[in-house]
């Protein structure tokens, strides 16, 4: 119960952020900022590319999670372009549906 509480405040945070970056910036801005900054060589350009990193890793667990269904793959599509609170949402999701039992939700039926 206290990881699922954890996933949510993770989830709710990160869109609450979110939502005024949105009002005031734009999404229009979102892709020429982040990968400006990855090509600036800064500190935030190496946040950023550690970020993107976690996406990747996020999406492809996923997929393979999902067995590199088309199903899968579109939830690994999800979990790349949404981040963190898309992935707190989907292990919810799978807490219930595994029943809690963690190498379930992990692995899949691998």
């Amino acid at each position: 119960m206290f990881f699922r509480f954890f996933l949510g405040f993770i989830a709710l945070a990160v869109v609450v952020y979110t939502i005024p970056v949105i009002q005031s910036d734009g999404l229009l801005t979102l892709f020429p900022s982040f990968f400006g900054e990855i090509l600036s060589m800064s500190w935030q350009g190496q946040f950023n590319t550690d970020f993107l990193a976690f996406l990747l890793l996020s999406a492809f667990w996923t997929c393979w999670r999902n067995n590199f269904s088309l199903q899968g793959i579109a939830l690994g599509i999800g979990a790349f372009f949404l981040g963190a609170p898309y992935l707190a949402f989907y292990l919810i999701y799978l807490s219930y549906v595994c029943k809690g039992d963690i190498k379930l939700m992990l692995l899949g039926d691998k």
